[in-house]
């Protein structure tokens, strides 16, 4: 008798509480078990939604940045490799330049102020390192 009172008493006092919720009111012990058993799929359900959901944010934001830092540098090289390969050829010519005999800068340059000119800017390109170049280029 005191089972069926407690089984009774407590099943009472659940559909109580269910009918403040909205539910539809629980008869047996089966009933309870079942509610139990979709309460944790429920939650179960809520837990796994919630980590997609953050998986999914990271990896968005990870593409987000990915794509972005890309695009950036496409950019940058398409403005830089003209004005380094530029800078490369004049390094190059003045350099070779400076580096001939006298008598075939002579042959090659035909006045000296055009071999002084030469000289002058193979004295000033040397005197720029790459790293100050780079700087330059950044700022400009």
């Amino acid at each position: 008798m005191e089972g069926s009172f407690a089984k009774e008493l407590y099943s009472e006092s659940l559909q109580l509480s269910n009918a403040e919720l909205g539910s539809k009111p629980i008869a047996n012990d089966d009933s309870v078990e079942e509610l139990d058993r979709e309460s944790d799929l429920d939650r179960e359900w809520q837990r796994r939604h919630d980590q997609f959901h953050t998986i999914g944010y990271r990896d968005g934001l990870i593409a987000g940045k990915e794509d972005s830092a890309q695009e950036g540098f496409n950019v940058g090289f398409k403005q830089s490799v003209l004005v380094g390969y530029n800078w490369g050829v004049v390094r190059g010519v003045t350099s070779v330049v400076a580096c001939l005999p006298d008598d075939l800068k002579e042959k090659l340059i035909e006045t000296q102020e055009k071999r002084n000119k030469f000289q002058g800017l193979y004295e000033s390109v040397h005197s720029i390192s790459t790293v100050d170049a780079l700087k330059f280029f950044h700022d400009d």
